[in-house]
């Protein structure tokens, strides 16, 4: 097959192989892991033949294609062809990058926002027994689940001990087996009855017995990549763990892969509400004479109830949850103090579980301790979370706050008494004129619905967020940084 320039797509990454040459073309649309996976195969494929020894790796981005790159395709040069015929605006191509990026931009400006979501009722929170319901039914199902984290470049086997227990930094793989009951078909079972007469027996029972099908069973990986965790983690899954999968579970096996606090439902009810993610690495060496903060919250549902780890500072307590901090000591015998501080509005039930959580997460080595909001002592509490300060009383805005996002965009709208609009850093201007259209949308019907409530729009930048907002999202924390 000739080389021609209408074979390359923009969504793609191409690796040309010329023997004393390996080009690597990268389309301006495609994805970044697969840009990754493509440079490292280049290496690869160049050390696989015996070539000479000026042979190199030569990357090649769409549009600023080299000469040499264009002289292993068919008729691709750089004279534009001109019509005299025509008038000078129409000579532009439109197969070129230039009309390309032209014509996205067009398509930018014609779009269309779905504003649907905007004026349906906020969905009420799930209640606690149908939550418990729901656990019990998916574990029941559940056959038995194996972990993995990613270690180096390889995935390890993850201890049963540590199930439950999750790092920002890391990368988690659980395999988990479910029985699928296959249903038997009562009209064929009465139409063999029927035909076998009443002279079967009990040989003929048996036999019936051995012909029904068995249950069967479903594979599935769920992937978790924390928060500061790199895409690399599942570049090396696909490549490596998942084939292996694959062949040991041919037609059976769905991958589900998931975001920190963006966790598979399914998947979050095998952990029995004890679900905690820390920061760092998992065999990261951290400094143990460092006081820990752990934040516990219920979102919408009992099945999205996390642990996470948070700053240790005063001013992020909240009257209306439950939060473990670990006081460390420099002793032997007695490495430290953990305290349930429980506030004084926090669910009772919410308070047992915390109780839980901290019993599960420390050892006997630890003394712990329970205490309420305005008990808290004063020598230890007080000076292990650094010093007292000034906290929220109220949770009022779980109560009220919906989150909206726009699909095209990077802004964000979070929907309390205030509105406000969360920018991302290269959001285009058409997007932030389309979000800006949504929420004075928003704000106009729900004037209409709850007049008691007026509600003002408030724009918030990326990197510039004040309390009011972080405050509604659990364990608000630094955005994730590219690697230098």
């Amino acid at each position: 097959m000739s080389s021609v320039q209408s074979l390359l797509d923009t969504k793609c990454v191409y690796i040309l192989d010329c023997w004393s040459d390996v080009f690597i073309w990268i389309g301006r649309k495609s994805p970044r892991l697969v840009r990754a996976a493509a440079l490292k195969l280049g290496q690869e494929i160049c050390s696989m033949l015996h070539r000479p020894k000026h042979v190199c790796v030569t990357r090649n981005l769409e549009g600023t294609e080299g000469q040499v790159f264009k002289s292993k395709f068919k008729n691709w040069d750089d004279v534009l062809k001109v019509d005299y015929t025509r008038a000078a605006e129409t000579v532009q191509q439109n197969d070129n990058l230039q009309g390309k990026v032209k014509k996205d931009a067009e398509q930018k400006d014609q779009m269309k926002a779905d504003l649907t979501a905007l004026f349906l009722p906020r969905q009420p929170a799930m209640p606690l027994t149908e939550a418990e319901q729901l656990m019990e039914e998916w574990n029941e199902d559940l056959d038995g689940m194996e972990g993995f984290v990613l270690e180096g470049k390889k995935f390890a086997r993850l201890p049963e001990e540590e199930f439950g227990h999750f790092f920002t930094q890391d990368c988690y793989v659980f395999l988990c087996r479910y029985w699928v009951p296959v249903e038997y078909e009562e009209d064929e079972k009465e139409k063999k009855e029927g035909e076998g007469g009443g002279g079967g027996g009990a040989g003929g029972d048996e036999e019936e017995e051995d012909k029904q099908p068995e249950e069967d069973f479903q594979c599935v990986v769920y992937f978790w990549q924390g928060r500061q965790a790199s895409n690399m983690g599942w570049l090396t899954f696909t490549f490596s763990l998942q084939k292996k999968f694959e062949s040991l579970f041919p037609g059976k096996l769905k991958v589900v892969r998931m975001t920190q606090q963006q966790e598979n439902l399914k998947f979050l009810s095998h952990f029995k509400r004890k679900f905690i993610i820390h920061k760092g690495k998992r065999k990261q060496k951290t400094d143990s004479a460092q006081p820990s903060l752990y934040h516990i919250r219920t979102n919408g549902s009992a099945l999205c109830t996390r642990t996470i780890q948070i700053g240790t500072d005063s001013s992020n307590l909240n009257s209306e949850f439950c939060f473990i901090l670990k006081v460390p000591f420099e002793s032997t015998d007695n490495q430290g103090i953990v305290y349930t501080w429980v506030g004084r509005a926090a669910d009772p039930d919410e308070a047992k579980l915390a109780e839980d959580v901290m019993n599960s997460m420390f050892d006997d080595t630890y003394s712990k301790q329970v205490i309420n909001e305005g008990e808290e002592p004063e020598n230890f509490f007080w000076v292990g979370i650094g010093s007292q300060k000034q906290y929220d009383e109220d949770a009022e805005y779980m109560k009220h706050a919906r989150l909206f996002r726009r699909v095209t965009s990077r802004c964000r709208r979070n929907v309390q008494t205030s509105v406000y609009m969360w920018v991302g850093t290269q959001t285009s201007q058409v997007e932030i004129k389309l979000s800006l259209k949504a929420c004075q949308v928003y704000i106009q019907h729900m004037r209409a619905k709850e007049t008691e409530q007026p509600r003002k729009l408030r724009l918030v930048r990326k990197g510039n967020e004040p309390h009011c907002f972080t405050r509604c999202f659990h364990a608000w924390g630094a955005f994730k940084t590219p690697p230098a």
